[in-house]
C-alpha cells in the first residue's frame, strides 16, 4: 500500500504530489484544507515512504490509487494533484470515472512535454552517497550544478538518514530517471470526461498555455481553468492562501 497521511474528516479529498515530491511538500495545504474536509495525502510509488518498483507509468500510478482506496473502504472521494500527480488525476479519471467526485488539476495539461528534469536528474545521480558525512555536502554537490538554491532546498527533501548510518534518497531516482519518458508522456482518454474538473495553472508558469486550453476544454465536458497570479508552477508554495481559497470554492459550488 502507498504511504499516506490523514487530516480532518468530512468528503475525503486525495491530495497526489508531483514528481521528485512527497506528501510532507503540502502538509501546511492539507492541514488547513483539514479544517473542512477529510484529506488524505499520498507518497505515490518511488516517492517518499511508499514502496520502490522498477515500474512506473500513469496506468499503475492510478492502480496505486484505486487500490489505495479500496483498502480505506472510500467509495468515492474528490481528488487534487500537482503537476505529475495532476496527471496522475486525469489517468484515474480516465480509469475509473464513477470513483471521482470532483477533480482539480493544478500546473500540468494532458499533453506529451519535452522535459527539463535532466539536469535535476545528473545532479542526484552525481552525488556518492556512499562518500558523503553530511547534508551541507550534499547540498554544496547539488548547487554546483543546478544553482537555485529553492530547487536544491526542493531535492534536499528527499535526502533521509539510514538507520545504520549514512544517508539515501526517499525518492527512487535511478527508476525515475530511466522511467522518465513515461513520467513526460500525455494522457490517452477512452472517452470524454464527465467529472467536474478544476485546472489551476500558475500565472508565472508555462505549463499550460492557451493550446492547451483548448485541449482540456475538448477533452473535459464540465471544466473551468483558473489561474492564480504571481505563482509559479509550485503553487502551493508560492501562493497557498490563493491555491486553498481555490479549491474551497471550487469544492463548494
Amino acid at each position: 500500500m502507498l504511504n499516506y497521511k490523514e487530516y480532518g474528516s468530512g468528503e475525503p479529498i486525495i491530495v497526489l504530489h508531483g514528481l521528485l515530491g512527497m506528501l510532507d511538500n503540502w502538509h501546511s495545504f492539507a492541514k488547513k484544507l483539514g479544517e473542512d474536509y477529510w484529506v488524505i495525502s499520498v507518497d505515490q510509488r518511488n516517492h517518499g515512504k511508499s514502496f520502490h518498483s522498477e515500474d512506473f507509468d500513469y496506468n499503475l500510478l492510478s492502480s496505486d490509487l484505486m487500490t489505495l482506496l479500496e483498502e480505506m473502504h472510500i467509495p468515492s472521494c474528490h481528488v487534487l494533484g500537482h503537476s505529475m500527480g495532476g496527471k496522475t488525476v486525469m489517468q484515474f479519471l480516465n480509469d475509473y470515472p464513477d470513483v471521482v467526485d470532483k477533480a482539480i488539476v493544478v500546473d500540468i495539461s494532458p499533453k506529451m512535454y519535452e522535459g527539463g528534469h535532466e539536469m535535476i536528474f545528473e545532479a542526484l545521480k552525481s552525488v556518492d552517497l556512499n562518500k558523503i558525512k553530511s547534508r551541507k555536502n550534499v547540498q554544496d554537490i547539488l548547487m554546483e550544478s543546478i544553482q537555485s538554491i529553492g530547487v536544491v532546498h526542493f531535492l534536499m527533501k528527499n535526502l533521509s538518514r539510514k538507520p545504520e548510518g549514512g544517508f539515501e534518497w526517499k525518492a527512487n531516482v535511478q527508476v525515475l530517471d530511466k522511467q522518465y519518458d513515461s513520467i513526460k508522456a500525455g494522457i490517452s482518454f477512452d472517452e470524454i470526461i464527465e467529472t467536474p474538473t478544476l485546472f489551476i495553472k500558475g500565472e508565472k508558469s508555462g505549463y499550460i498555455n492557451e493550446e492547451d486550453e483548448v485541449l482540456i476544454s475538448e477533452q473535459f465536458e464540465e471544466v473551468k481553468v483558473i489561474t492564480i497570479e504571481n505563482a509559479g508552477h509550485w503553487v502551493h508554495a508560492d501562493q497557498p492562501e490563493a491555491l486553498l481559497n481555490t479549491v474551497k470554492d471550487f469544492l463548494k459550488t
